[in-house]
């Protein structure tokens, strides 16, 4: 068994900058716990820029003795990867490490590790399948934090394999392993920074709540581009605090990407969808204010609608904290949360396949859109389930008893299936495994449909949701709708963002008429009501009412 690892990080600063992403959190957070947990003595951190061990010291374990030894050296010198008998990288490309690895080692030298942090971009994709086409070997593998992902993952492999034995006659189909290992956080130090209960009275006297008002927490980028647009959010508290005849507040800890800009567009949608809970958005790069609002709130909520997300890290920190947790049953949320157990997985609803996917697609390959419109804009035709978010939001409001025992079935979660402690001792077995592996090693498939890298993400994610916007799903208005809201969402910014790939005003009329009308209806009776050339763009517009919580696609 090895002692010593080594990483690949690039540029070598694995510490925190201003504003950080997800993926640089989770990485830190795994060497630390690499470091404390693994049993290994020493880590190796390859890089392309000159970086000390004091420096790198300072930036994983600022102001503590490093549990284990440090090296830092250029990821031209493989002698450190050699030595360790395996190479981990914090992303899913190791073609470049592959092809490497053979010119200066030979292929058993060692094992490559990476890590899926998202798949959503048709750029990440192109290089998770261009793994296949580098050295790769059955002794390396790609961790997948979920089983979605690794489902998604196997799925584009697959794709890919059968475009190339029909377009070369290829009949081998190598890949490195994907193995399942959740991202990890620190139980303990959630839970000592939740366990406050004068920070907690202190906490809620500065937000000007009593002992009985219920505070609501989300945590996270505040981007509706790439996490989650904030209106079901805002509606399901609203409703919530209706039902309950509660006061709440909601509380939204985080950083906008787009600045004051971004600011404006959540005040307008919380004002239009939530006029009675107030609205609190706070710094969430200021990590004492953030421990104090982990010891202050009753409820955590995070309704992501996004393919940009894979895992989720926030709940499962609300979890250590005790916290019941309201989350979209999505992706990895649905690994970690179980149903009536943590806390509530609320139904979600991918758009609809092969309508509109692969044109988005095309214009962000083109680059007519960003990445950020690109994902944005499948986000805002991807519906949470208001109806049941309001509904677990309102049992969890009405019942301090049900609180309590899902925030403790949180934290037992998190202890035995994703504290560092268990994700490091995960790891190291997988490498040991690896390293077994390694040193015992001694007619055309049917053509794909579309590109397997740059497809239709409603097809590509159709796992994500819990629904699918099919031909033959039903709809209905949901109680209480009518032209008011179609003309609320023509006026906020935030509802009317990426219309282009939607019907008009007219069309949105004519269908809740009809449903209202003549009730339920499948999608099909409804976009045969419509011109051939409209249909497509009906289809989208069934997917954004049922965002906005005017359609339920449930009953």
């Amino acid at each position: 068994m090895g002692q010593s690892l080594s990483i690949y990080s690039p540029s070598g600063q694995v510490g925190l900058p201003e504003n950080p992403f997800g993926q640089r959190i989770a990485n830190l957070q795994l060497y630390q716990a690499l470091a404390r947990h693994a049993d290994f003595t020493r880590l190796d951190f390859l890089t392309v820029r000159e970086i000390t061990p004091e420096g790198l010291a300072e930036s994983l374990f600022p102001g503590e003795t490093p549990p284990v030894e440090l090296g830092a050296g250029p990821i031209l010198n493989l002698q450190p990867a050699i030595q360790a008998g395996a190479l981990l990288r914090g992303s899913l490309t190791l073609s470049d490490l592959a092809w490497q690895r053979r010119r200066q080692a030979g292929d058993r030298a060692y094992s490559l590790i990476g890590l899926i942090h998202t798949l959503a971009p048709p750029a990440i994709r192109q290089d998770l399948v261009s793994n296949l086409a580098a050295p790769t070997q059955d002794w390396d593998a790609i961790i997948c934090t979920s089983p979605v992902v690794r489902d998604a993952t196997q799925a584009l492999f697959d794709s890919w394999h059968d475009h190339l034995a029909d377009r070369m006659g290829a009949t081998k189909r190598p890949q490195p392993r994907l193995p399942l290992i959740p991202l990890g956080v620190d139980g303990p130090a959630m839970a000592a920074l939740a366990d406050r209960p004068q920070v907690r009275r202190s906490r809620r006297e500065a937000l000007g709540l009593e002992p009985d008002d219920v505070l609501v927490l989300w945590v996270g980028r505040l981007s509706f581009f790439e996490k989650a647009f904030p209106q079901p959010m805002f509606r399901a508290v609203e409703e919530a605090a209706a039902r309950t005849g509660r006061k709440v507040v909601f509380a939204m800890s985080g950083w906008f990407p787009g600045g004051d800009r971004d600011r404006e567009f959540y005040v307008s949608a919380a004002k239009a969808y939530a006029p009675s809970v107030r609205l609190e958005l706070l710094n969430g790069n200021d990590r004492e204010l953030l421990g104090e609002l982990w010891a202050a709130s009753d409820i955590f909520i995070s309704l992501v609608d996004n393919i940009q997300e894979t895992f989720g890290i926030t709940p499962i920190e609300a979890m250590a904290a005790g916290l019941p947790v309201v989350v979209s049953d999505w992706d990895g949320y649905r690994y970690t949360v179980r149903d009536g157990m943590e806390g509530f997985l609320i139904p979600t609803l991918g758009g609809p396949p092969r309508v509109m996917g692969e044109h988005m697609t095309a214009r962000h390959l083109v680059q007519f859109d960003t990445y950020q419109n690109y994902v944005g804009a499948i986000a805002q035709h991807t519906a949470v389930h208001v109806g049941r978010a309001a509904e677990a939001l309102a049992a969890l409001i009405d019942n301090p008893d049900l609180r309590r025992r899902m925030g403790e079935a949180g934290r037992a979660r998190v202890a035995s299936f994703c504290d560092w402690p268990v994700v490091a001792r995960q790891i190291r077995g997988l490498i040991d495994e690896l390293a077994a592996v390694r040193a015992a090693s001694p007619g055309p498939a049917p053509l794909p449909v579309t590109d397997p890298v740059s497809g239709d993400p409603f097809t590509d994610f159709d796992a994500f949701p819990t629904h699918v916007l099919r031909l033959n799903a039903r709809l209905s208005v949901r109680p209480g709708i009518g032209e008011a809201d179609l003309a609320r969402a023509g006026e906020l910014i935030l509802d009317k963002a990426f219309g282009a790939w939607r019907a008009g005003p007219e069309e949105h009329a004519e269908i809740l008429r009809r449903l209202t009308a003549e009730g339920p209806l499948s999608v099909r009776d409804i976009l045969v009501g419509f011109p051939g050339p409209k249909r497509r763009n009906v289809h989208m517009s069934l997917a954004w009412m049922a965002k906005l919580g005017m359609l339920d696609w449930l009953s």
